[in-house]
């Protein structure tokens, strides 16, 4: 008898193939039938109407601490996510020398504006090395799989001490501890190793991420560990990703993929950076892709990672952005609690007073009346892909408006939660074009959702389930893209690049982490402020409506966006074996 079958659903299976309409029969944990499945089971589920797809393979989020105390890791596990891994840009929280807690705490608080406070009060700090961290992350139930990388700073610091912290050149004895640390998280089960070389990406002291300014006999030192293991993904967040921020010219990135292919074929193991499109070089990417493409000659495995949306912030009173910040008036009223501070602000004594001030030059990104020109309400459903006469400033204009004025009513909408839209990365032709053809590209993968990172400004783990919404089913703009090959890149793609080939596929033989998703009544609800990390630390949060369950390992995890309290999640060491047969 079967442990679960699921009967009647239009399965998507992972690889790209056309869906179809079939069973699945699940044993152990694992798919032993799909087709026409005749036997009896101890559970029926009724997908009649139901796209069933794998469970979706995240490779790129930031859960290092809230996976020690969250069993869930919200907001992923709203948005299909069965698999996650972390450890990505470099920052992290193992090797950790204890006179170094703060110090990891501030490096993640800075890069990934994650609230410190609630990282200090969270963390328990039961491990030391690497694969100690590990032995902690395998002790705490999970609703879902997930897995993590060594990180560049985490190891400089616990190396070089301050010299590694102020981002000195390493000696040779250095690199070679170094490499010894990652070699020894790999054998442990790491995923990968990861670095940041962004100048954007600097800790809460403004000190840039260590690691930043590593020569490449650091990097092919490091590296070398991924290769005499035969295990990893080299992971970055290349210079130049900080778009045409000052220092960090995106034409940067192409010196930067030179030593990233060389390293690739000289180790044997898969890089992959962070790849992104900008106002001064739009087709960038172009290049990118091409130069990744000609390296698989010369034995090298270079992935650009892609987000599936445009990659900016949110700016308004539920978030740390907002154009009215830095006048002294609303200064005065930045504190108080949401409703009560909505409520000040429909006071036209209040109203008078902040748009009679202007806040000091340089004190406000959104100082000049220019920028809701790039700005967008979000609305409900959300708008990620808004047309230029969408912006404030066009609105403002239409309606013969100061655009100031209508932008401080825009952000009083629904009692003041109304969140304004600035893609300034990703979008540069003003619409997502470029993204729809980099997903035609084998190279690319989908990443780069920071699930658990930039709490005050985004919450881009919803990511998954804008493809579903607005790639597959929604979109205007432009034409759509096939369930298949969506369902494609969140599953099989992201699986196989880190050797999780274990997942990501509806055949016999594959671990059943799986999504029952009505797609018809699918929905992105709006983001929302919430205060429930540890010490009550905010972050935006996004949910969704639709997803009907969320299965890992056979068993039911999420039924209708709540969780049933099941855990079978594990941590996951090291890749994961093909089904035999």
């Amino acid at each position: 008898m079967h442990d679960l079958v699921i009967r009647g659903g239009q399965l998507v299976d992972g690889t790209g193939a056309p869906a179809h309409n079939g069973d699945i029969a699940i044993e152990d944990g694992r798919i032993v039938e799909v087709g026409r499945v005749e036997g009896k089971a101890r559970r029926t589920i009724d997908a009649d109407g139901l796209v069933v797809t794998p469970g979706f393979v995240d490779i790129h989020t930031h859960y290092d601490a809230q996976a020690t105390w969250d069993p869930l890791l919200t907001p992923s596990c709203w948005h299909g996510v069965t698999t996650a891994v972390c450890g990505n840009c470099g920052v992290g929280f193992a090797p950790a020398r204890p006179d170094r807690h703060d110090w990891l705490i501030g490096l993640m608080e800075g890069v990934e504006d994650i609230p410190g406070t609630a990282l200090s009060e969270g963390i328990q700090w039961d491990w030391e090395t690497f694969p100690e961290y590990l032995d902690a992350l395998e002790r705490a139930p999970r609703a879902f799989d997930f897995g993590t990388q060594v990180p560049h700073g985490a190891v400089r610091g616990y190396v070089m001490g301050e010299r590694g912290a102020k981002n000195e050149a390493p000696t040779a004895d250095d690199i070679v501890a170094m490499a010894e640390i990652v070699k020894e998280g790999l054998l442990a089960g790491a995923l990968g190793f990861s670095t940041s070389r962004t100048l954007g990406h600097r800790a809460v002291d403004g000190e840039p991420v260590p690691g930043t300014y590593a020569a490449e006999d650091e990097l092919f030192g490091i590296g070398r560990a991924l290769g005499e293991t035969r295990l990893g993904v080299f992971e970055l967040a290349p210079l130049g990703a900080g778009g045409d921020a000052p220092g960090d010219p995106p034409e940067a990135i192409l010196e930067e993929i030179d030593w990233m292919c060389r390293l690739s074929a000289a180790i044997r193991r898969p890089v992959s950076f962070a790849m992104l499109t900008y106002a001064s070089r739009p087709d960038i990417w172009r290049q990118l892709i091409e130069i990744a493409e000609r390296a698989v000659a010369d034995g090298a495995d270079v992935r650009p990672q892609m987000a599936g949306r445009p990659f900016g912030i949110m700016a308004g009173h539920q978030t740390i952005a907002n154009p009215f910040l830095g006048r002294p008036a609303y200064d005065a009223i930045a504190a108080l609690p949401l409703a009560e501070r909505a409520a000040r602000l429909r006071d036209p004594d209040v109203r008078k007073r902040i748009l009679g001030e202007r806040p000091p030059k340089g004190a406000n990104f959104f100082g000049s009346a220019k920028m809701f020109e790039s700005m967008f309400p979000l609305g409900d459903p959300p708008n990620y892909e808004p047309a230029p006469e969408d912006s404030v400033a066009a609105m403002a204009g239409r309606a013969g408006r100061d655009v100031h004025e209508f932008a401080y009513e825009l952000l009083l909408r629904d009692d003041g939660r109304e969140l304004l839209l600035l893609p300034f990365l990703n979008y540069a032709s003003g619409d997502c074009e470029p993204l729809r053809e980099m997903m035609d590209h084998d190279r690319v993968v989908l990443g780069l959702g920071d699930g658990g990172a930039h709490c005050g400004l985004i919450c881009d783990a919803s990511i998954p389930t804008f493809m579903l919404t607005h790639w597959v089913r929604d979109r205007t703009r432009g034409p759509t893209v096939p369930l298949e090959m969506v369902i494609h890149r969140m599953t099989q793609d992201t699986a196989q690049l880190y050797g999780l080939l274990d997942r990501g596929v509806l055949a016999p033989g594959y671990k059943a982490d799986l999504n029952l998703i009505d797609l018809e009544n699918l929905r992105l609800l709006p983001p929302r402020m919430a205060h429930d990390l540890p010490g009550a630390g905010r972050r935006l949060l996004q949910r969704s409506e639709g997803y009907e369950a969320n299965l890992v390992s056979g068993e039911v995890v999420m039924e209708k966006g709540e969780p049933t309290g099941v855990r079978p999640g594990r941590l996951l060491r090291g890749p994961q074996a093909a089904p035999v047969g």
